[in-house]
């Protein structure tokens, strides 16, 4: 997968058209978490520097298509022309007169923000009209919004039939460059540590990397499945009866494949998830009794050899409960393993990206993807409407 890039085109005097995602939590009208627009603004002064008119927009919550003032993107702009450095002007519409009166307002260099995307229906709808209302403003399409590249939007794929080139700002070149070095062309051994609640949201990435590792260790609530599948008794664990075929054929194909793949020897166990500390089990005593919110220390071990001999590493999904402070030694002790490894390490997945920033290992982590429903999709082997839309170099 090869995109043309922003670097790679004279945006010069050219209006510029940038989809980010702006998408920012609130709590009692105040930004939370900067994140994303911190993330963004690589791409946006890249532009702003090469002279462009540079036109930024975004979806904000679901609005249902129409206005709601509850997601409008104005308050979002004083702390973008913070974070920016400079000024930002505000569209109250992204399309029609509004949006290109504002556009056309901007002198060389300078940002207007417009407002949410999903003001009008017809975004969500890839509706080949507005698209082309959105493409009127632009000379030049930048998709730096991974988090949405699996919508097939008129901001995100509708769009890019009326411009031409249609390029991925730095952020999405990121997550391209990752993709490719980890799952398209990755240095071996390749290890996929997986993990989270249930096999049946994972089915489709477990099937796709099992063509693609050599090591895959699962863990969290989703190896309750193949535990009893393999004859285990769980106790009061997680079980997805109708997945116990399909994990059974999941352990088939990696064997026939000669992928090693491994779960969880031992448990930390308890009553429930308040108690005050678990206890450790193997994996031939759980019961009733008890639930198991962390995989054990021999696990830990176990897993950490695995990911010692790997030379990529794609995390996905915690060991186990790891919000709270007693059940999250296994998950803390991959972020560790990963952060210390030598391997080029990728890591997708709110609570994944979330543990390492618990941990303060986020600097020693080579990638983070910025899109969950993205990167699984990736890692499930499908095509992304966001990033097939763009430009091939």
């Amino acid at each position: 997968m090869n995109k043309l890039s922003l670097d790679q085109v004279d945006l010069s005097g050219k209006r510029v058209f940038i989809r980010v995602d702006f998408n920012v939590p609130f709590e009692n009208g105040h930004i939370t978490d900067d994140t994303r627009i911190v993330s963004s603004l690589p791409t946006i002064r890249h532009a702003m520097k090469a002279g462009a008119k540079v036109i930024v927009a975004s979806h904000m919550g679901r609005p249902k298509g129409k206005p709601d003032p509850e997601f409008s993107l104005k308050p979002v702009v004083p702390l973008f022309a913070k974070l920016l450095g400079a000024p930002v002007a505000f569209a109250e519409d992204c399309v029609g007169e509004t949006a290109l009166a504002a556009v056309n307002a901007l002198a060389p260099g300078g940002v207007v923000l417009l407002e949410n995307l999903r003001f009008h229906k017809e975004e969500e709808k890839n509706d080949e009209g507005f698209a082309k209302k959105l493409a009127e403003l632009c000379d030049v399409y930048v998709n730096d919004a991974f988090g949405s590249a699996h919508r097939a939007h008129a901001s995100t794929e509708g769009m890019t039939r009326f411009v031409k080139p249609a390029v991925s700002g730095f952020l999405m070149k990121k997550e391209i460059e990752y993709f490719n070095r980890s799952l398209a062309d990755p240095e071996r051994p390749l290890a996929a540590l997986l993990g989270g609640a249930k096999v049946s949201t994972k089915l489709s990435v477990l099937e796709n990397l099992l063509d693609k590792c050599d090591i895959m260790l699962i863990g969290g609530g989703m190896a309750f499945t193949f535990l009893k599948k393999l004859g285990h008794e769980i106790g009061g664990n997680i079980l997805e009866p109708d997945m116990l075929d399909a994990a059974g054929r999941i352990m088939e194909k990696a064997k026939a494949k000669g992928v090693t793949f491994l779960l969880p020897e031992d448990f930390v166990v308890a009553e429930s998830l308040d108690a005050a500390q678990g206890r450790v089990t193997d994996v031939h005593h759980l019961d009733g009794k008890t639930i198991a919110p962390d995989i054990g220390p021999a696990t830990i071990e176990m897993f950490k050899k695995e990911l010692g001999r790997a030379k990529t590493i794609i995390w996905n999904g915690p060991m186990g409960v790891f919000e709270k402070k007693q059940f999250a030694a296994g998950t803390m002790a991959m972020v560790e393993a990963l952060a210390a490894s030598s391997a080029l390490t990728v890591v997708g997945g709110g609570d994944s990206v979330l543990a390492i920033n618990m941990a303060g290992a986020a600097d020693r982590i080579d990638f983070m993807s910025t899109g969950g429903g993205a990167f699984l999709e990736l890692m499930e082997g499908k095509t992304l409407p966001g990033l097939a839309a763009l430009t091939d170099t």
